[in-house]
This record gives structure tokens, C-alpha cells and sequence, in this order.
């Protein structure tokens, strides 16, 4: 199978989401947007700043706010060629004008939100259909997410999961995603929510993946299907289960603690990367066949 000739980005968020779970103390007027320079690296990997990129807030229970906040954002850089498709429903998005927006757009932005909702109303789909074909055909064609939008890129998605019992069997609950890539599990805000235990689980439960743990305002360029370049200002954690020794995941009940030996860690800052099915560690993957030639987008 040949490698797909799209890209995809994933990011860690910071933005607010827009879920009920975070509504408290949420002021309307204050989305807290990644730091511009991940949102100058989407521009710039999508063609500079006449890319038609289209901004997909299914995710977001707040679409209309977040789409504003996205074409205040990517105006800020001079970008304003952008679209937004508020997609509440599997209805809308067989919508006919949807699916012809998507076949000639340069990039899509799939918000923050809850996952859930991006698995659950476009799985199946046309629209979805033409994204994965567009992925793998076009020659850089774009997939970026943020937060939930990138935890849906993969196959094999986390969709619920406590971190302060993480460590418990049963506790993350895994479903399939959107499918742009088989071979990874993506975690998001890892840091700052105290996600490791939840990430390695899933790979404990999944060991052929490769966990990605994004923190905020830093993102996972991916290209070819295989090779990951951190971006942004933060940190990327790689959790490999590949060579797992020991594991009791299968044998305990739902609620006791997990036991996992020789679990491989990697820690990745801007510049560094990862192959993913080599399993090899990037010192430097910012090389010429993943940087383009820089886009003047100020």
C-alpha cells in the first residue's frame, strides 16, 4: 500500500473547547487560541496564506464562537481565505455543498470539542470518504486538528478517560475514529491534564500503536503515513508498547491497578521526531523532506 501524500497536523489545544464539562467560569469572548505560530505553521504547510482551508466545529458545542475565534486568528496572519462548516448533524454533513467544499479546499481544521461527536456524525460518511481519498491522494493536501480534532485522526481513539484513575483497568474507553492513520493513539493537553497514565493504557491495550501525548500549543506534523515532526513551543511524549514484556491488562477485573514492564518512552521537543514504523527516535526531523521552503505568511 503506497503512502498517503496528504499531511496531517496534530495539536495539543489550549483553546477552550466548548463542552459542557468546562462551561463554568467560561467567558465567551475569551477562547484561548494556540499560540499563533502552530496556526502560522498550518498556513504554511497548506499552501501560504491564499490557501482555501476549511474550518470543520462539529466537535464544539460553541460552533459559532469558535468559528469567529478561527477566522480572527488566521486573519491575524493574514489569512482570510477561510470557510467555516458548522457540521452539527450526520445530515449535514451529506449536505452537497459540504462535500464539493471539501473536494477542492487546499486544508481542513477540525476544532476542539469532544471527539465523540466527530466519530459519531461523520463515520460513514461521504464527506469523510472524500477526506481520506483527498489524504491519500493529494499531494499536500492538509489534515489539521486541535484538541478532540486531533485525538479523532486515528483509528484508535480515546474518548473518555479520568486521569486521576487512569491506572485502573477499564477506566479509558477507546472507540474508532475518523482513520487517517491505523497505527497511533493520539492524547491531547497531555501535560497539563496529567495524561500519561490514561495514553499508557490505551497502548497497553493497543501495544502494535504508537501513543502520541501532544501538549499545549505544540502539534505533530505527520507526513507520508509514517514521519512526525514536533512543532510548537511544547513538549511530545512517544509511548511505544511494541516491546512489552509483562502486562496483566487482559487477566485483571474492570477497577484494579494495571502492571506493565518495559513500556519505551521518548520525549520530543520542536525539531525532533519519529518514524513510526521503523519505532525509531528523530534527533533531527527537520530536514528538507519535511520543512517546504518557508511561506511568507506575516
Amino acid at each position: 500500500m503506497s503512502n498517503p501524500k496528504g499531511k496531517l497536523i496534530a495539536i495539543g489545544g489550549a483553546e477552550h473547547k466548548g463542552t459542557e464539562l468546562e462551561a463554568d467560569g467560561f467567558h465567551r469572548n475569551n477562547l484561548n487560541f494556540f499560540e499563533l505560530g502552530i496556526l502560522r505553521r498550518v498556513v504554511e504547510e497548506a499552501g501560504g496564506v491564499n490557501a482555501r482551508i476549511e474550518v470543520i466545529t462539529t466537535a464544539s458545542m460553541i460552533p459559532y464562537e469558535v468559528g469567529e475565534n478561527y477566522l480572527n486568528a488566521f486573519g491575524k496572519i493574514g489569512c482570510t481565505n477561510i470557510g467555516l462548516l458548522h457540521i452539527r448533524t450526520r445530515q449535514d454533513a451529506m449536505n452537497d455543498e459540504y462535500v464539493e467544499r471539501i473536494r477542492h479546499c487546499d486544508a481542513v481544521m477540525f476544532s476542539g470539542g469532544n471527539q465523540l461527536r466527530l466519530s459519531a456524525t461523520d463515520g460513514g460518511t461521504e464527506f469523510l470518504t472524500i477526506l481520506k481519498k483527498r489524504y491519500k491522494e493529494d499531494e499536500n493536501f492538509l489534515i489539521a486538528g486541535t484538541s478532540a480534532g486531533a485525538m479523532a485522526m486515528s483509528n484508535t481513539m480515546i474518548y473518555e478517560g479520568n486521569a486521576t484513575r487512569a491506572h485502573l483497568k477499564g477506566e479509558v474507553k477507546i472507540t474508532t475514529g475518523l482513520g487517517f492513520m491505523n497505527n497511533i493513539i493520539i492524547d491531547s493537553h497531555f501535560e497539563k491534564r496529567g495524561r500519561f497514565g490514561r495514553l499508557a493504557q490505551a497502548v497497553a491495550a493497543n501495544p502494535g500503536c504508537i501513543g502520541v501525548g501532544l501538549g499545549e500549543d505544540t502539534g505533530m506534523l505527520i507526513t507520508e503515513g509514517n514521519k512526525m515532526e514536533a512543532i510548537g513551543s511544547g513538549l511530545v511524549i512517544i509511548i511505544d508498547g511494541h516491546d512489552i514484556l509483562h502486562s496483566n491488562i487482559a487477566d485483571i477485573p474492570d477497577g484494579n491497578p494495571i502492571s506493565i514492564e518495559n513500556l519505551k518512552v521518548h520525549f520530543c521537543e520542536k525539531g525532533n521526531g519519529y518514524l513510526i514504523k521503523e519505532r525509531k527516535y528523530l534527533p533531527e526531523a527537520s530536514d528538507g523532506s519535511v520543512i517546504k521552503k518557508q511561506v511568507d505568511v506575516e
